[in-house]
């Protein structure tokens, strides 16, 4: 650590200071800067050169007097510190606590930006993980190691998915659940209550660890919110040997609070005033989930992005879409239904989910029930189509049957308690109980053994 510190900041703007006259500085170093009432704020180089560096300043640069401001460099870079005792507990985006209890004492630190995963060292993702949620279990499945984002749009119930999804995540094959690295960025005070009472309340929070950046925090310390949670996920997983599911929301404000940066540093814009560098910032985040070869653990990652105007061609939602496995979508017609969770199972989709089901993952049936459903229910939203248009009086026999089973779809399977932890055998169970209101003949995408076991219709 330097004994050097340094009055020598030319200009403040946005989170960031400058700096002049400076030597021996690098990217990524932590800094200390100490202003004129002697309190201590953090900070990161961010860009350095000819003797200039910039710092972000993670608790904001308000009410710094520039001119009585001291800053050290502390050539080190930012790390937390790691041990078992971070489950149960809740920390800010540098690994500070907020709960009020000491701060992890330990010899384990980690420089929050982690290490690249050699892509020869990767195993496949693989193994199926049970959500309880049929719209996620029965179609677009949930693989261990796998990326799967929930696109949703405001005012929809996606922090309530989430907590569900937290409480009730496990291997269907092993009685442990998940640890869960729970990272949130950008929220109010009332979700940010919701998520620890929920947490606490089911029991889940001994195995939770919590970072939580609120809405009136400052915003560019949720760009290193997600790297210290990941951190910790690594540490989890890789170090302890558990399997981890990382669940993040809202990373469409992590995406703004870039934009916020980016555009104080000077950086030039690209879509909607995001730069350039929004996909590789947003990769170097998702890659670091994954399975490890000889590592018993795994990071599997659940990211919420929030659509702006319910817009999924938005920069973040569509970048996301480019990295991670697939998607799960939030439907507003759905939701204003009253349908939870509201599943728009069209454009959900699981990249992975063929290398998790079948016969020794799930049953044998799972791949077929699933692509039955898909065909009949998309037939069934043309037919409420015409309807629209012609009115359903006017359907044929044949069409007004897809119509009722569009309807029990809806509500029968996409709709479920907020408590309702459905196992993978009730899930298929029900699809086979809304397939059978067709005749056999019409299901054309299951075998005839799957209808000799499973067909529950009189002829």
């Amino acid at each position: 650590m330097s004994t050097k510190e340094y009055r020598t900041i030319s200009e403040a703007r946005g989170g960031l200071l400058v700096t002049q006259g400076t030597s021996g500085v690098a990217f990524g170093d932590r800094v200390q800067i100490r202003d004129h009432a002697g309190t201590k704020r953090n900070g990161q180089v961010i860009r350095c050169a000819e003797g200039e560096a910039l710092i972000l300043v993670f608790e904001g640069t308000d009410d710094l007097d520039l001119e009585s401001t001291w800053i050290r460099f502390l050539d080190q870079p930012v790390e937390i510190a790691l041990s078992p005792e971070i489950l149960g507990r809740e920390f800010n985006g540098l690994g500070e606590p907020r709960d009020g209890r000491p701060p992890i004492l330990s010899n384990t630190r980690r420089a929050v930006t982690g290490s690249a995963i050699n892509p020869a060292a990767r195993n496949y993702p693989r193994e199926f993980i049970q959500t309880g949620i049929s719209t996620i279990d029965g179609l677009n499945s949930l693989v261990r190691g796998q990326k799967l984002p929930i696109f949703s749009g405001s005012g929809l119930p996606h922090n309530r998915l989430a907590a569900q999804i937290v409480r009730q995540a496990r291997l269907v094959d092993q009685e442990s659940s998940f640890s869960i690295v729970f990272a949130a960025m950008g929220v109010s005070y009332a979700d940010a209550k919701f998520f620890r009472d929920e947490f606490a309340n089911s029991g889940v929070l001994r195995n939770v660890v919590m970072f939580v950046n609120l809405a009136d925090d400052p915003p560019v310390e949720r760009l290193t919110l997600p790297r210290t949670a990941l951190t910790a996920a690594e540490y989890l997983a890789y170090d302890l040997d558990r399997h981890v599911l990382v669940v993040m929301t809202d990373m469409t404000y992590y995406a703004e609070a870039l934009r916020e940066v980016a555009t104080a540093k000077g950086d030039v814009p690209a879509r909607k005033g995001y730069p350039g560098y929004l996909y590789s910032d947003l990769a170097e985040i998702y890659e670091r989930c994954g399975r490890i070869h000889n590592r018993h653990g795994s990071i599997t990652m659940m990211p919420v992005v929030s659509m702006p105007s319910d817009d999924i061609t938005h920069p973040i939602p569509d970048l996301t879409g480019y990295i991670t496995e697939g998607q799960i979508v939030l439907s507003r017609d759905l939701h204003n239904q009253g349908v939870y969770p509201p599943v728009h199972i069209s454009p959900s989709l699981s990249r992975l989910m063929k290398d998790g089901i079948g016969k020794d993952d799930t049953r044998e049936d799972h791949p077929r029930v699933a692509a039955q459903i898909y065909a009949l229910y998309a037939r069934a939203l043309e037919t409420r189509n015409l309807a629209s248009i012609i009115g359903a009086d006017e359907l044929s026999e044949r069409d007004r049957r897809y119509l009722k089973f569009a309807d029990l779809f809806d509500t029968r399977f996409v709709g479920q308690g907020e408590a309702e932890d459905r196992s993978i055998e009730a899930t298929l169970t029900l699809a086979w109980e809304l397939m059978s209101t067709f005749p056999r003949d019409m299901l054309t995408r299951v075998q005839e053994t799957d209808l000799a076991k499973y067909y529950q219709g009189n002829d």
